[in-house]
């Protein structure tokens, strides 16, 4: 595994490969690594011929300097896992060498960046584009690959794409949770044990909602999530909406034949838990 911190010796290397008709997957990360990081490196490695994976806490996607502060790092670690799951490459620059000069650079994300994340989390959306669109300009990759626990993240990174006329393909994964159903996350590590212990109370209500979809409606199944969860004394919902699967806009009525998402994230202490259930479209 080859690892490196400039941007011309990453290129350098990768333009080689390139070069020799090599296909080239890459996995944006902020370090921290678990278990839904290494199913995305897995499938990069098994879709591609070079597996690209990049650590770097970007701090223009952090809205609160306490939440950049606290974020965990653990590069060694984090390397080990990747020489162990067969990546090829790892990208972990300084701020200095991603972003040589100010970037003013801002994309109209519409809609999405003053909803659920983005309404909670100002700016936040605009730092994921910019610093997702430099990697992309620095790797080239053919494919990138996200996580869906992020939902709403993925939307952004795709308009994006269609926004610069990137030619990558974005390919969304599969949400990977701890046995107690607590969607995995970097931020766990933050959490108390107690607060720790209450947080699978948030994927149990969300397949309970699934299976109540059928008997209530949008407005009281939202409210019902909400109670469920705020019954918790340790946990508190910051948001719960059920969004078109496809638009993200958010629907007050089932329609039939529709896909939709319940989006959610809850505060356990300073931390937030974020997650989702798709909700069957019959």
């Amino acid at each position: 595994m080859r690892v490196f911190e400039k941007v011309v010796d990453l290129q350098s290397y990768l333009n080689e490969l390139v070069k020799a008709d090599k296909k080239i997957g890459f996995v944006p990360s902020m370090g921290a690594l678990h278990e839904g990081h290494v199913s995305l490196v897995t499938r990069c490695v098994a879709e591609n011929d070079v597996c690209v994976v990049s650590i770097f806490v970007n701090p223009a996607q952090f809205n609160d300097p306490n939440d950049l502060k606290n974020y965990p790092r653990n590069l060694e670690e984090d390397l080990n896992l990747l020489r162990s799951v067969g990546c090829d490459v790892v990208f972990a620059p300084t701020e200095k060498e991603v972003y040589p000069t100010a970037d003013t650079t801002s994309f109209d994300l519409g809609f999405l960046d003053t909803i659920m994340e983005g309404k909670h989390r100002p700016g936040h959306f605009q730092g994921v584009a910019k610093v997702v669109h430099r990697l992309f300009e620095i790797v080239k990759p053919h494919t990138a690959y996200f996580g869906e626990k992020d939902f709403q993240q993925i939307a952004v990174i795709r308009r994006m794409v269609n926004l610069t006329g990137q030619s990558v393909n974005i390919v969304s994964c599969p949400i990977i949770r701890e046995s107690d159903g607590l969607a995995l996350s970097s931020r766990n590590l933050l959490l108390t044990p107690e607060h720790r212990k209450s947080a699978p109370l948030i994927a149990k209500t969300l397949s309970e909602a699934k299976r109540k979809k059928g008997e209530v409606g949008v407005i009281e199944l939202k409210k019902w999530v909400v109670e469920q969860i705020n019954s918790n004394p340790l946990l508190e919902v910051e948001y719960f909406e059920i969004v078109n699967f496809k638009t993200l806009e958010p629907i007050t009525t089932w329609h039939l034949g529709d896909d939709t998402i319940g989006c959610i994230t809850v505060k356990a202490g300073n931390i937030r838990l974020i997650d989702n259930i798709k909700f069957d479209s019959k």
